[in-house]
């Protein structure tokens, strides 16, 4: 794996996947005052490319997917404005050293060992 190689970063705040959500695509004018204010700020300098709308389990959450410096980000954002996760592709190379030796490919075994310790 080169150095070049983009890795996706996610930081997630408690929002689960739910097979029984549905995801809606929607316009910016659909969005809540508090979601747009996020969004404003978390767009900065990015060229927004979507945005969608998913209730799951009785919660409202707006996805904006974005490009930023020639990279992806994805932001989710709560119907209050808060943003509870944040998908960011960056390179290899820019992250610790612990990190990038992580992250380099391993044979099966041992993937499945660390994973289960």
């Amino acid at each position: 794996m080169s150095q070049s190689t983009v890795i996706t970063i996610i930081l997630a705040l408690g929002v689960a996947s739910n097979a029984s959500s549905q995801e809606k695509k929607i316009q910016r004018a659909d969005l809540p005052a508090a979601v747009e204010q996020t969004l404003k700020t978390q767009s900065a300098g990015a060229t927004v490319q979507g945005l969608s709308m998913e209730t799951e389990k009785g919660h409202t959450y707006y996805e904006a997917e974005m490009t930023v410096a020639g990279h992806g980000k994805d932001v989710v954002i709560d119907e209050k404005g808060a943003v509870v996760e944040v998908e960011e592709e960056v390179m290899l190379d820019s992250l610790p050293t612990a990190v990038q030796e992580d992250s380099r490919p391993r044979p099966a075994k041992e993937r499945s060992a660390r994973l289960n310790q």
